[in-house]
This record gives structure tokens, sequence and C-alpha cells, in this order.
């Protein structure tokens, strides 16, 4: 950082309650108040640097002892001592952190060279442009303390020319970068090569609106990179918003943590707005954790529904991690937030449906859904752990997904079974077949069709569809043909309409009273059960492929009789 030393004597300002008095030989005949200070000072040498004192001062008699209020001096008590003591030619210190108020000070009091000749506007201004402009962290500084006098810094040009200075050293070459600059994050050594990065650190420090300015101002200039804007922005939300994979505590009162929100709240506003449109510039983990945010802010339905679509777009580049986020809703007791990667998935399918209306199964789209539904399968088997887990959230997202999206159900059948094993052995009847409801079972692989006959935590309609695919699948194998669902309910060789796979089950397999048990039945028994269940109706299903009925049966016995009965007839008459 730069400094600036002007003045040679010694700080003779003395303190006495609210009262500043200069030590001098001399008896004070000037008193101005700035705010809740008195200042006992001198006309002279004050009035010859000072235009506006000189207009005040300019019909009262020297001999009297004069008083002013200067309440509204931007920079308060503070500002005006520094121009108070470059008149009596004490010796100041002038830097990045002070020049903002000196200089609208200075200003105020219009100590400008036509004033007196080398007055304190010309040295602040020379400071200014061959010093603070010339550095990175001074014109960053600079800017930040432009908050406090926002206007007066607005119409002096000093958040103009700082925010040029700022953006044209972003733009320069990262071999050709020489300033200071830091680079805090873990891993960076500062051996390396200055990265093309480097001042996504620092520009985090400024508030949000000056952070906006700077990059507006970076892209309009087409010269950076989509993903180093987004880069800055991941590197500026991390440095403002909360973190919401913790459970955050209240801060102090009420009114201070809704103002808290209320300014976080404008900051992720705002962060969101500035996201470039082209795919990549920011990762989806960023814009997941985003979402979070805005859902534990109590962020506006369109900025919420704006991260969601932006997720949706890169949604099969997340990882099973990059979805764990704690939910923050009063009314949901469970612990992962299932709501948001709901919304994400279900805006991810709107996208799927519009680009690829009729999918052909090698083509990209496909392979895209699929990497989705495994990423979802693998989400599910972490949330299934969590004991307050409630069932319809569960099957929310797991029916979200098309037929497509899973080549099998594998990894559903898992997720399934620690929901039902680990944290939920006590649930309901009802809810395990809802919650196996959407399981396939013929897309089950041979292994796990062996582990689910024996889960004694399924429901026993499952197991008993698992056993006959099973036997289905045993059959197909040995005469080198497997029956499709719908070939098995062909009746009289007549396909019947179009059928979902849950009718075509609950066709194969009749309805639930005829596989209905008692509760206390011992499940080491299903298995035999079953399969006489199992193999009578699989002798029924033969019958119905061939196109036979009961009444069928008893018909062709009775003709058959009949037959015989006309020939014994003949036989007698012969």
């Amino acid at each position: 950082m730069k400094f600036m030393k002007l003045g040679s004597k010694p700080d003779t300002f003395h303190t006495e309650e609210a009262t500043r008095t200069v030590i001098s030989d001399v008896p004070s005949d000037l008193v101005i108040h700035v705010n809740n200070v008195s200042y006992l000072l001198h006309k002279f040498p004050l009035l010859p640097k000072c235009g506006l004192l000189q207009r005040l001062f300019s019909d009262s008699d020297d001999s009297n002892t004069a008083t002013v209020d200067l309440h509204d001096i931007p920079g308060g008590e503070d500002a005006f001592e520094l121009c108070a003591k470059f008149c009596y030619g004490m010796t100041i210190n002038l830097s990045a952190n002070n020049f903002v108020p000196a200089f609208c000070a200075a200003k105020f009091l219009g100590m400008t060279d036509s004033v007196d000749k080398g007055n304190f506007m010309v040295k602040l201004e020379a400071f200014f442009k061959s010093c603070i402009l010339e550095g990175w962290k001074d014109s960053i500084i600079t800017l930040q303390t432009t908050v406090k006098l926002p206007e007066w810094s607005e119409n002096l040009g000093i958040i103009r020319m700082c925010i040029d200075s700022i953006v044209e050293k972003i733009l320069t070459p990262p071999g050709k970068v020489t300033w200071s600059y830091t680079y805090t994050r873990p891993g960076y050594d500062k051996k390396q090569s200055v990265p093309r990065d480097w001042w996504t650190e620092d520009i985090s420090d400024l508030n949000i609106d000056m952070f906006r300015c700077i990059i507006i101002a970076i892209r309009s200039t087409f010269m950076l990179p989509p993903g180093l804007i987004g880069e800055a922005l991941h590197v500026y939300a991390c440095r403002w918003l909360p973190d919401t994979t913790k459970t955050i505590p209240p801060e102090s009162s009420a009114s201070q943590t809704e103002e808290i929100r209320q300014k976080n709240r404008r900051i992720l506003e705002t962060i969101v707005s500035m996201i470039p449109a082209e795919r990549g510039s920011v990762s989806v983990g960023f814009l997941l954790r985003l979402l979070s945010i805005a859902n534990y802010l109590g962020a506006s339905t369109v900025t919420r529904t704006d991260l969601a679509r932006k997720a949706s777009v890169q949604f099969e580049e997340a990882t099973v991690n990059q979805l764990l986020f704690p939910s923050h809703s009063s009314s949901d007791q469970q612990f992962y937030d299932t709501d948001l990667v709901l919304a994400v998935l279900q805006s991810y399918l709107i996208l799927w449906r519009r680009l690829s209306p009729e999918p052909a199964e090698s083509s990209q789209s496909v392979k895209s859904i699929q990497k989705v539904g495994k990423l979802i399968d693998s989400y599910l088997q972490v949330v299934a752990k969590d004991v307050n887990m409630p069932v319809s959230k569960a099957v929310s997202v797991a029916e979200a997904l098309p037929d497509i999206a899973r080549k099998d159900h594998n990894e559903l059948y898992k997720a399934i079974n620690i929901y039902l094993k680990q944290e939920h052995p006590d649930l309901s009847k009802s809810d395990k077949k809802r919650l196996c409801r959407v399981l396939d079972c013929q897309k089950l692989s041979q292994e796990l069709r062996s582990h689910a006959v024996k889960n004694e935590w399924l429901p026993l309609r499952t197991v008993v569809q698992v056993l006959f695919f099973d036997q289905e699948s045993s059959t197909g194998r040995a005469t080198g043909h497997r029956k499709s669902p719908q070939e098995l309910i062909q009746i009289s060789g007549k396909q019947t309409p179009a059928i979902s796979e849950p009718n075509i089950r609950s066709i194969q397999l009749g309805s639930d009273n005829q596989f209905s048990r008692e509760e206390g039945t011992r499940r080491s028994s299903l298995p035999e059960t079953s399969i006489r269940d199992h193999q009578k109706m699989k002798r029924t299903d033969k019958k119905v492929v061939r196109g036979e009925t009961e009444e069928d049966e008893s018909q062709k016995g009775k003709n058959s009789r009949d037959e015989g009965n006309s020939a014994n007839k003949l036989n007698t008459r012969r």
C-alpha cells in the first residue's frame, strides 16, 4: 500500500472531553462544531486555505471569535481534522484507507489551487492518480471506502476511475502481472505462475454493488471467457453467503437475523442475475448450492425457478455429494432436502422431453437420462438411511424418472432394501407396498432376485412377483425363448389393448386377495407356498396362452364322452 506524508510540524491537537484544541500561545478565535465535537482553532491559517470559511467570515470582524457549524461535512470530524492539520502544517499520513473522506472534505471546504497555490486538493489529486490508481490493492481499498460517501464519490469521479483501473488490471495477461495480489485458496503455491483467476479473491472483498459494476464492466469487453466470470461469482458467493451444508444457528435478535437474511437475499439474487448463459460457465455443484441457499433464505420463486432451470441443464454432471443438502424447512423433519433434488429433476425432465421427444436407444439423450437415473438411484440409497424420511418423498423422487432412465432396477432395489431394513423396519404394510410398487421385478439381476426371495423385509406380493419372473426367466432360458408380459396375456391369439407394466403384472398375478397372508406367517415357509401358487397360476397361464378355458376343457371332455357313446352304439348295431 502506498502512503503520502504531508507536513513537518508535530501534531499538537489536544482532546478534553468533547473539545479538540490546538496547543498554542495564541488564543483561539475560531470555533467549529462538527457533529458532537467542538474544535477551538484559529482563523489563520485556516481561512487562507479554505474557500468556504473565507465566504462565511468575509464580513466578520477579525478581532471577534467566530463560530460555525459544519455538521454536513463529508467524512465527519476525522476528515475535517485532516484538513485542519494540513492548514497548520502538521504531519499527516494519507493512504487508500483515508483518501476518500479527506478528498471529499477538502472539496467541501474549497481547498483548491485557486484559493491557495499548492493547496490540499491538488496534492490529493496527484496522490490519487500517481499512486492509488497505479496500485492493485490501493484501487480496491479506495473503492471499498467510497461506500460511506457514495454520492460524493460518484460526483467526484472516484468510483468510475477506481473501477476503470481495476478492470484494466484484470484484463492484463497473467504473464504480465507484476503487482502484488492475494491468493489464499488451499493448494496454491506462490512459486507457481500467476493463475488466470488471480483477481477473483481480491475483488470479493467489495460490496455487492461495486462487485457487480466490475463484473459488468469486464463482461462488456468480451475479453475474458465465461468460465472466469463464473469463478469470480463462485468465490464471491463463498465469501459472503451462508453455508447451507451445516445447521446455521440464528444470529442474536430476530430483527438482526431478518436484516441479515434480506442482505443475503440481495447478494444471492444479484449473483444469479450475473451468471453467464453459456453452459459450463459455473459448475452444477455451485448452482445446486445456490438453490439450497435460496431455499434457506426464502428467496423469490423467480430466483429459485431460474436456479433449478440452470442446474437442470448440467444435471447429468452432478455427483451424489453435490445433492446432499440438509432441509431447513420448519415443516419437514427429515434431514435431507429432497424437494430441492426433485425440483431440479423435474426441470431436467421438462428440458429433456422438449429436446428429445422420441429418443433412439443409442442417442445421446438416452445416455444422458440414464446417467441421471444412476445418479438418482445412488442418491436414494443415501437418503434412505434418514430415519425421518417419509415414504412419500422417497417414492416421489423414484417415480419421477421415466422407464427409459433405468436399464435395470438393481440400484433402485438396493435403495428400497436400505430404506426397509436399516432405518424403517416397522413400516406399515401399505407403505411397504407403496414403496415397492416402483420396483420392476423383471429388471432385477439373477443375483438380486435370489436376494429378494429371501428378503423378509419385502411385502409378500413383491416376493411372489420376483418368484414369478424368476421362474419365467428360467423357463425362457431352458426353451430358448422367454415370454414377454404381452405374450402371457394373449387370449385366443388376440392381443389385448395397451396395458401399463403395473397392470400387466396385476393380470399375471391376479388380485391382491389371491396372495394375502396373515402377518404372523413365518417367512421361512414363503418360497415353498409361493412356488405352489406360482405353479398353479403357471398352468392356468399356459391354458390361457393356448386359448383354452375351464369351460373349453369341460366341453372338450363332454364331446369325447359323446363320441365314445356313439361308437359303442354303432358297434352294438353291427
